[in-house]
């Protein structure tokens, strides 16, 4: 991808890569569901809350995740992919790259997090 604002070229690679994210993300929810409530779960019911805990963590991040990569194939949709929820500009081509799903620039979103 070049710098600049987004191409039409840009936003088919993003689009794939968001829709690749979005079938896995779809498979790990559905697993993590299914070993939920397998059989196999009843024996292991006698797991320690630590594992217990970490189940239950990895599928929510699993949703959010999801949840965040359907966000953006329908900012996408709309016409909206690209622009920061917070103060509007452009989210660096560099950023959507590593992190398709973005709402914030890099900017906005060190903010977000310097307040939590």
């Amino acid at each position: 991808m070049s710098s600049g604002p987004l191409t039409a070229e840009d936003l088919t690679a993003l689009r794939a890569n968001l829709t690749e994210q979005r079938l896995f993300r779809q498979e790990q929810v559905a697993q993590l569901a299914a070993a939920a409530t397998s059989r196999e779960d009843a024996l292991l019911r006698h797991r320690t809350p630590g594992q217990l805990e970490v189940s239950v963590q990895l599928a929510a991040s699993a949703r959010m995740v999801l949840a965040d990569v359907e966000a953006a194939l329908a900012r996408m949709d709309e016409g909206r992919y690209g622009a920061c929820h917070l103060c509007r500009g452009p989210i660096a081509r560099e950023r959507l790259e590593i992190v398709p799903q973005a709402r914030y620039c890099a900017r906005c979103q060190q903010v977000r997090e310097a307040g939590r």
